[in-house]
């Protein structure tokens, strides 16, 4: 009889995809998978630590499966993930009850650390730092037809406010031969895109003893037939190359869209986040690229009340997002995280001066949002179909090249094509569309 896995997955694509091969591993060790916890034998946390509040949430989410451990003694229950990384002795002190903890080094051990739980009842901890991770990890993918496929894990850059460097490591580039192959198993599977994931793709290569860098990378990949679309995240702005831009020009399965995370428009702040680069060269880098690519979708981070963010500083970040007019931001009150370099500055500014600041660059991004979107009404675009709409039933909903989400009318049939819709409505968060005949 099969056993249940329940697992909840939190933060970024990285994560996403750790967490198909955790639940490919368990389908291979004859588990299957529920989106029920109440009825798992085994439930694993695969955790995020960006911001205290996701920390928190995790927590809160351990204190709901402690119910259910009490109600069944046999459930076990896995943390992993970069929680997990950083802070396993936290994770043990406010959840004594947690059977295992996994790091992001150690989750593909997976199977063989469950059963010695079950068969041993002792508790496992192990987060020691591996130099690699296998290859040829079997996954249980969320999407049919859109998939992710890391390049590299790790980041050298040390921002004073994140602690990626300490939770995934250093900087890491897999095999470009590993890479193909993987994406050449999934064109054979019948996908469509693949999504390139690294914390800096833009650096791949470092340490490989044949040295191929990201745009060379870029174009073996576009060269495999069936794949259709090739994108990426996330790109540092210090480490965008004219050949780079260039070849997302020239390749045609690579999209026309870039994410490239500014965090904010104050010198002085970047600075002390020790980002690399000052406004005048983000600006001037944005400048160049839309002028290489003119269709190019740009989307961004944004921190807000960073410490020592004075209200000019943070009038210099609303300016340069008027100036730029980005297609989407993900936007975050500075966290104090920990172990980082910016948690010990002592001009730490007060929650609601953060939320306040934040609620105000929301509203302007809403209406620049509005704004371009607005602008697209009348034009055709080429939509991956991903499947039926999230509000609606009997639509459908895909993505542009430029990674705008419109919304269909169409049969279920085209689930996974590719398909050209004129945009005839829009709002701040989908485009409306029909198909062309």
């Amino acid at each position: 009889m099969f056993k249940k896995a329940y697992i909840k997955t939190y933060g970024c694509q990285m994560n996403e995809y750790d967490s198909e091969v955790m639940a490919g591993l368990l389908t291979k060790d004859h588990y299957q998978l529920t989106s029920k916890p109440e009825e798992a034998d085994l439930i694993i946390l695969n955790t995020c630590y960006v911001r205290e509040k996701v920390k928190q949430k995790i927590y809160s989410k351990l204190g709901e499966i402690k119910k259910l451990k009490e109600k069944n003694p046999h459930l076990i229950l896995g943390v992993c993930g970069c929680v997990a990384q950083r802070r396993p002795e936290e994770v043990l002190q406010q959840a004594p009850y947690v059977d295992f903890i996994l790091g992001t080094f150690n989750f593909y051990r997976l199977p063989l650390v469950v059963r010695r739980v079950r068969e041993s009842g002792e508790r496992i901890v192990d987060v020691e730092e591996r130099e690699t991770i296998p290859e040829k990890l079997p996954k249980l993918r969320k999407n049919r037809f859109s998939a992710y496929v890391p390049i590299m894990r790790g980041c050298d850059n040390f921002c004073t406010y994140c602690n990626v460097p300490y939770v995934r490591g250093r900087e890491r580039s897999r095999l470009p031969e590993d890479i193909l192959r993987e994406v050449e198993e999934l064109s054979c599977q019948g996908y469509k895109e693949v999504t390139l994931l690294g914390q800096n793709v833009n650096s791949y290569g470092k340490g490989l003893e044949n040295r191929l860098d990201f745009a060379d990378l870029l174009t073996r990949i576009n060269c495999i037939e069936g794949i259709e679309r090739i994108r990426f995240t996330t790109s540092h702005p210090k480490d965008i190359t004219d050949k780079l831009i260039q070849r997302m020009r020239d390749l045609d399965k690579v999209c026309e869209h870039l994410h490239l995370p500014v965090q904010a428009g104050s010198n002085k702040v970047l600075k002390r986040m020790r980002r690399g680069y000052t406004k005048e060269r983000y600006l001037e880098l944005v400048d160049k690229i839309r002028k290489t690519i003119p269709q190019i979708s740009l989307t961004t981070d944004i921190i807000v009340g960073f410490p020592g963010e004075s209200e000019q500083d943070f009038q210099e970040t609303l300016d340069l997002v008027r100036k730029v007019e980005f297609d989407g931001a993900f936007t975050f009150c500075y966290s104090r995280i920990k172990g980082t370099e910016a948690a010990e500055f002592e001009d730490q500014l007060p929650e609601e001066v953060k939320k306040e600041r934040l609620r105000r660059l929301i509203q302007l991004q809403r209406e620049i949002l509005e704004k371009r979107n607005k602008s697209l009404v009348g034009q055709k675009f080429e939509v991956l179909v991903e499947g039926l709409s999230k509000k609606s039933s009997d639509e459908l909903q895909g993505r542009t090249r430029t990674n705008k989400v419109v919304v269909f009318k169409g049969s279920p049939d085209l689930v996974g094509k590719l398909v050209q819709v004129k945009i005839v409505d829009s709002s701040q968060w989908a485009l409306r569309g029909e198909i062309c005949g």
